[in-house]
């Protein structure tokens, strides 16, 4: 009976396990896989460090807080800064304007998308997908990540 069971549970694509905690990962759809937790920790993890994606999240909006609530800013130059979720599950923190891709080198270059609930046009949320496998025309505009454009950044 146990083969049974373990036969309709999903199998994880890194370590092949099955089990209930091996699901269909990430925000959009088409840029899943079905991965276990210990698997999917360690591949979103290693995409964070190596596209610079290590910012804090948002913290929980309280619909019954009244105190007054400042947009996000840099800890090194007080600028605004858009802070994203990308498509595994992470942070990154944006420049609030668009620059020309010829401006902005390839590894800073993002793009946001909107996904959109299952069966409805309505989109959900905001999604940050760092612009790697195609290179934009050069005029074509992208988000800067906030770590290109802060005046304070390290030299």
């Amino acid at each position: 009976m146990a083969v049974l069971n373990s036969v309709s549970l999903p199998e994880c694509l890194l370590c092949s396990s099955n089990g209930p905690d091996v699901r269909e990962r990430g925000r959009i759809i088409r840029l899943s896989a079905e991965l276990c937790d210990r698997c999917w920790n360690k591949v979103a993890n290693e995409l964070a460090l190596s596209e610079g994606a290590t910012a804090a999240p948002e913290p929980a909006f309280d619909p019954d807080d009244v105190d007054w609530a400042e947009p996000r800013t840099c800890r090194r130059c007080s600028a605004p800064v858009r802070c994203c979720p990308t498509n595994y599950d992470r942070w990154v923190e944006l420049a609030t304007f668009e620059l020309p891709a010829k401006k902005v080198p390839p590894p800073h270059r993002w793009r946001l998308m909107r996904p959109r609930a299952v069966n409805t046009p309505i989109p959900v949320a905001s999604v940050a997908i760092r612009i790697g496998a195609i290179d934009p025309t050069p005029g074509e505009p992208v988000v800067p990540a906030h770590a290109f454009v802060c005046v304070r950044r390290e030299a």
